[in-house]
């Protein structure tokens, strides 16, 4: 009788923790077997080479070309048709699929699941003494040898903390490097996380419990993103900042260094004066900012168009309307090692518009000096 197979995401730059969690599900799950696609070879070889095990070791290694010199389209060229094989065959009940280094879960869990194949789980595995090293490390992925395409422009920071904070689960490694600092700032980095220890942990029960691809993607919208709450333990916070009144561009230019700078990961949604309709993005780590527009605020769309937006965001805008504002807001949340929440509130503060400049208008706001064209590319 052939069973329906089930799909697992183990990622993570944490390899170590990633292959003790990926052994721990391999062991416990009778029919499982783990597929690896090993991206540090597309540079000499010119390919990427899969391999397949399942808890006696290894079944089965092949390769497979790059794809227009990108190493993770390669990765998602060879997947889907190996998952689906495996799923023909009937013999398999979980596929784990432990991703290399900097190959992101978000991308992957939609392609699996546009495929039709069941995903039940993401995992980023853990060592909780690497998280802050990690987090602070804004070296670009090229130099660090994990690159994933000859055009990939990410930094190990900002790579980890996305990772980290898409999983709805995170695999943590019994680490005895790690101490009680190192864990309040994984707990207060992604708190709505559920903690799996490994190795002895039920991390199966955790990777079969389902997946919502649809969920998870809206969770990191910058709209409606679930942003950690106010936090204070073991030497480690996270301030939450919140205002209505806009900034102004050219003071909120001059103080991106200091705010970068003031926390190990920061991130959230804004607004500048001179775009008032343009609902901004923050996303900070690794002494590096990234600072993009996601579209309009709702408040700045016609009513006709709003069927247009998703749900759950139509319901979180509601749930922190302005009446004169609407959904327009200051929301950025500082989490890190020794925060100055002071400092920061002081600073930021000194970013919005003064009573007499936010009193002239919006026709007076859009003729400030516009310092974020070259950040924003416009």
């Amino acid at each position: 009788m052939s069973v329906p197979l089930s799909v697992a995401l183990v990622g993570g730059l944490h390899s170590e923790a990633r292959r003790a969690a990926v052994d721990r599900l391999l062991a416990s799950v009778p029919g499982s077997v783990a597929l690896h696609h090993d991206l540090s070879t597309a540079a000499e070889r010119g390919t990427v080479v899969r391999t397949v095990r399942d808890a006696t070791g290894v079944l089965s290694t092949g390769e497979a070309p790059l794809v227009n010199d990108c190493a993770c389209c390669a990765l998602r060229e060879d997947l889907v048709p190996e998952l689906e094989r495996l799923a023909d065959a009937g013999l398999t009940r979980l596929a784990v699929v432990e991703l290399w280094d900097s190959v992101e879960p978000k991308a992957m869990a939609e392609v699996v699941a546009a495929a039709g194949l069941d995903l039940t789980g993401v995992v980023t595995a853990v060592d909780p003494a690497l998280v802050l090293p990690c987090l602070g490390n804004g070296d670009d992925l090229a130099d660090a040898g994990l690159a994933a395409a000859a055009t990939d422009q990410r930094t190990v920071a900002d790579t980890w903390a996305r990772q980290l904070e898409y999983a709805p689960v995170l695999a943590v490694l019994d680490s005895p490097e790690a101490d009680d600092e190192d864990r309040a700032l994984l707990a207060q980095l992604h708190p709505t996380a559920r903690h799996v220890a490994v190795p002895d942990g039920d991390l199966a029960a955790a990777v079969l419990a389902g997946f919502d691809v649809e969920a998870a993607a809206a969770a990191q919208h910058p709209a409606c993103a679930l942003l950690p709450q106010e936090a204070d333990a073991a030497g480690v916070g996270t301030y939450v900042w919140r205002a209505r009144r806009p900034f102004h561009p050219g003071r909120l230019y001059a103080a991106l260094e200091d705010l970068t700078c003031a926390a190990a990961r920061s991130r959230g949604r804004f607004w500048l004066a001179d775009r008032p309709d343009t609902l901004l993005h923050w996303d900070a780590a690794g002494g590096a900012l990234c600072v993009e527009g996601v579209g309009p605020w709702l408040a700045a769309l016609p009513d006709a168009a709003w069927e247009m937006v998703p749900p759950v965001r139509r319901a979180a805008a509601a749930l922190d309307w302005d009446p004169e504002f609407g959904d327009r807001c200051q929301h950025l949340v500082f989490t890190s090692p020794g925060l100055d929440r002071e400092g920061l509130a002081e600073l930021l503060g000194s970013c919005l518009l003064t009573d007499a400049e936010y009193a002239a208008g919006r026709t007076a706001w859009q003729r400030l000096p516009s310092a974020f064209d070259t950040l924003l590319e416009v």
